[in-house]
């Protein structure tokens, strides 16, 4: 009865917020440095020819997913990999900056590879699979079937909804136990898409509540989170709370910490609730003024790893946590706004640089070295990463916009 009654009220509260939500207006303004619009310009260029270079190293049916330097070998995945949609939805972004229309034939190949995941309900990243490419795709060139595929992939997505836990499961388990990580955040952006688009609130609401109870479970009274909570499935009471990729289970995996970031950034766009503006400033701060945290502002792969500073950098995360910033200081107050403008600045610029920025032709077509994947598991480390590509271009992006 208490789910029902929470459903009902957040029924009534979502409708209204997103309603808020489609006529705010946030007056931050910016002046971006003209030498960084330069270095941006020149990386959408080598960016799309660097994808040309990966587009022909890639099997048919295929999704890239890492390259390893020392070996000149491409790693890659089928399309029910969690990183699926990031290489149409870079293609995707990269063809808006810069009108190739290699890049978009290209991802327009790929996606129909991709689209029979709309089904696939084994699995929580569906907004990354599916939102991050058709979402893009959609917003390109609208067509009907972008929607349905879109509207299918929600519905797959709120099938692994338990109203009991108050959380969309992450990995399934043969033990009694309902997993539950904090990247499912960046999940809930297609659930918000699926409630404006078909006026059906249950989707939005399934996104309050997941975000509510993550909210409530997954951070520690200094604002960095766990990665993963571990919940009993017949109470939705915790059972345990643990990393599966950081350091420890007390440490702060970084891009945890960017997944959280961006997660309750447009948790804020989507409702204008003020305490996920709060949230997301808390997650700010804990990154941006960590003790740990380098002068470049690329962060060490996690924050209490034990060998820092010689420990590895991960590109992924910075680019993660520069995409969240370049929004949230357009909701922020005057001095965080320019605080996390000015980080975000700084991070473009950074991976721009030659240290993580590969040489065109190099890096078996990714566009940033130097990410960190999982070392607990030894898989994918300090090598490119799709999703690192994605977010930085979303970032550069979001950067050039800002000036709209």
């Amino acid at each position: 009865m208490r789910y029902r009654a929470l459903l009902s009220f957040n029924l009534i509260v979502c409708v209204l917020l997103i309603n808020v939500a489609a006529i705010a207006q946030h007056k931050n303004t910016f002046v971006l440095n003209k030498n960084l619009l330069h270095i941006i310009d020149r990386n959408f260029y080598d960016a799309a020819n660097q994808y040309k270079v990966l587009l022909k190293r890639l099997p048919p049916a295929e999704f890239p997913k890492t390259y390893q330097p020392a070996t000149d070998k491409a790693e890659n995945s089928s399309s029910g990999w969690w990183c699926s949609g990031f290489y149409p939805g870079t293609l995707l972004m990269l063809y808006q900056q810069t009108h190739d229309r290699a890049l978009l034939n290209e991802a327009n190949r790929i996606l129909e590879v991709l689209k029979k995941e709309q089904y696939n309900k084994t699995t929580h990243d569906l907004g990354f699979m599916m939102y991050c490419s058709f979402g893009n795709a959609e917003k390109i060139a609208p067509k009907p079937e972008y929607k349905q595929i879109l509207l299918n992939s929600a519905r797959s997505l709120s099938s692994r909804f338990d109203p009991k836990v108050g959380c969309i499961k992450s990995w399934d388990s043969a033990k009694p136990e309902y997993i539950v990580i904090i990247d499912n955040m960046m999940n809930l952006e297609l659930l918000f898409w699926a409630t404006r688009v078909t006026g059906d609130s249950s989707y939005a609401k399934i996104a309050i509540i997941h975000a509510n109870t993550t909210m409530k479970n997954h951070f520690r009274p200094d604002y960095s989170s766990y990665h993963v909570v571990v919940y009993n499935p017949k109470t939705g009471g915790v059972q345990k709370k643990k990393t599966a990729q950081g350091y420890a289970d007390e440490s702060a995996w970084v891009r945890g910490q960017a997944w959280g970031l961006y997660g309750y950034t447009l948790m804020y766009r989507e409702t204008k609730n003020k305490k996920y503006l709060d949230q997301a400033n808390h997650i700010a701060n804990f990154i941006l003024r960590h003790p740990n945290l380098p002068a470049d502002k690329i962060p060490y792969w996690d924050f209490n790893a034990p060998n820092i500073p010689n420990a590895l950098r991960d590109a992924s995360a910075g680019a993660i946590i520069a995409s969240a910033l370049l929004e949230l200081c357009r909701y922020a107050d005057k001095v965080n706004a320019e605080f996390y403008f000015k980080t975000a600045q700084t991070i473009i610029t950074s991976l721009s640089g030659p240290h993580y920025k590969a040489v065109p032709g190099t890096n078996g077509g990714f566009i940033l070295q130097h990410s960190v994947g999982n070392i607990p598991q030894k898989t994918e480390i300090d090598v490119p990463l799709t999703y690192a590509d994605y977010y930085f271009v979303e970032a550069m992006t979001r950067y050039k916009n800002l000036s709209k």
